[in-house]
């Protein structure tokens, strides 16, 4: 079996091992990025895919004879057309939970962040005010307090559930806007959850329904001071109306770990806005949790190739 690692980098750059995949199959080419120009002809042997961000379009799983497997090295699978892989036979799998800790502390140091300042006063310190200050201490705005804040959850799978635990151990009361009401916690409207929260943390998947489900109008309704967070994915938020919120001070501020395009364009809307943290697409990118990604992956492998795949997503 030829197995083909069509974008393997951003999972291991070089600081994990690739052999226990390598062990599986008779052959195994690593690319550790393929222009979408070239995805076809990388692929042209496989019998096997592994994938992070390279799409694969029904067009060009029609284009790969040998296919039988398609492995996402993510959670998220919108990458690959599942309807056109099932009606082929091949199996497509994903990886669903490992990086809910990773992801959880990002959300958390990006609150962080917003609250305390941590990066500006620390570039304030380096520029020599501190030393020409004539106080002991000195502070640039409001630091604020997250005890007694509402941080509203939308979406409460895993990595919502653990940013609810962390919520509570920094004093926050926590509020949810799911599919599903989950016991134990106050489940709101979304249009509720918007008007009541300090801070919004995105946690749902981008579905049709929920693309651009944080628009202009949404907005709106959060309050002045309030922050929006989005560890999730970039297509939730509606960009353009997000940086007119910022500009406008709408809401106060807003800290991303994704956007609609990535890497984005120099004249992104955002880059420029006022109170805006972004950081490049990196909560799950800890070493820990970027090897409990390759080790579920290998398992993925090993499963299919015994005749009994597991964490399959076109069934």
């Amino acid at each position: 079996m030829h197995l083909v690692i069509l974008d393997g980098h951003t999972l291991n750059p070089g600081d994990l091992s690739w052999d226990g995949v390598r062990r599986l199959v008779s052959s195994c080419e690593i690319h550790d990025r393929t222009p979408a120009a070239q995805i076809r002809s990388r692929a042209s042997r496989a019998d096997l895919i592994l994938t992070n961000k390279c799409p694969l379009t029904a067009e060009t799983i029609a284009a790969l004879p040998r296919l039988r497997y398609i492995g996402v090295l993510a959670t998220g699978y919108n990458v690959v057309d599942t309807e056109a892989a099932r009606d082929r036979g091949i199996i497509v799998t994903n990886v669903p939970d490992y990086g809910t800790r990773a992801v959880a502390q990002h959300v958390f140091a990006l609150i962080l962040s917003l609250a305390n300042k941590v990066e500006a006063h620390s570039r304030a310190v380096r520029a020599g005010r501190w030393s020409a200050h004539p106080d002991f201490c000195f502070w640039d705005g409001a630091i604020t307090e997250l005890a007694g804040l509402t941080l509203g959850i939308i979406g409460y799978g895993r990595i919502g559930r653990a940013v609810a635990g962390i919520a509570r151990a920094f004093g926050l009361q926590v509020i949810v806007h799911s599919r599903s009401r989950p016991p134990g916690e106050e489940s709101v409207s979304l249009e509720t959850l918007l008007r009541r929260s300090d801070i919004v943390s995105l946690h749902c998947p981008l579905t049709p329904e929920t693309s651009g489900m944080i628009d202009a109008g949404r907005l709106a309704m959060m309050k002045p001071t309030a922050w929006l967070i989005n560890t999730a994915r970039g297509p939730l938020v509606d960009e353009t109306a997000l940086a007119a919120a910022l500009d406008a001070g709408t809401i106060a501020g807003a800290a991303l770990d994704v956007l609609g395009a990535e890497p984005p364009p120099d004249d992104h809307p955002l880059l420029a806005a006022p109170n805006c943290l972004i950081t490049p697409h990196m909560a799950w990118a800890a070493r820990a949790a970027r090897q409990r990604l390759l080790s579920t992956v290998e398992e993925n492998l090993r499963a299919f190739l015994a005749g009994n795949p597991v964490n399959v997503v076109n069934r």
